[in-house]
């Protein structure tokens, strides 16, 4: 049986517990009340934003922006033209290059081969550019986070 507000009512004198009612949504199983005199630890949180702030952090992104933003850029504007002509010049795409092979299916084929060659661009971008760094960064923030929770260093 519910009550009014929800939650499983006492039944015959047995209390029903479930772990999901009362939840706060700052964090389980805080108490309502706190001792003042503890000092909080550090917030591992902070620690993240501590890295995001980080010269490092910055030059990871940066490495990641300069490939991806002109990438992205390339191939939207040829899958674009791409849609554009194949809409208004019906009559250059009909064109036949090789026996039954025309130019739409040629840019049709080149889209896919675009495709393939960016993804490998990036996985090789990634790979000598920025990986290393970004498992440093991940490793540092471990440390940190390890630190900050009191585990040993």
């Amino acid at each position: 049986m519910c009550s009014s507000d929800g939650r499983p009512g006492e039944a015959s004198g047995a209390r029903y517990d479930d772990p999901w009612y009362d939840a706060l949504a700052s964090g389980w199983g805080e108490s309502g009340g706190t001792d003042a005199t503890e000092a909080d630890p550090p917030v591992a949180g902070d620690v993240y934003l501590e890295v995001q702030r980080s010269a490092a952090f910055r030059e990871v992104r940066s490495r990641y922006r300069r490939f991806v933003v002109p990438a992205v850029a390339g191939f939207l504007s040829w899958y674009v033209a791409y849609v554009v002509a194949a809409t208004t010049a019906p009559g250059l795409m009909a064109r036949p290059v090789v026996g039954a092979v025309n130019v739409a299916m040629v840019a049709g084929f080149g889209q896919f081969l675009t495709t393939f060659l960016f993804t490998w661009a990036y996985a090789r971008h990634a790979r000598l550019r920025r990986d290393q760094a970004a498992l440093e960064l991940r490793w540092d923030t471990q440390e940190l986070t390890r630190v900050t929770q009191g585990g040993a260093s």
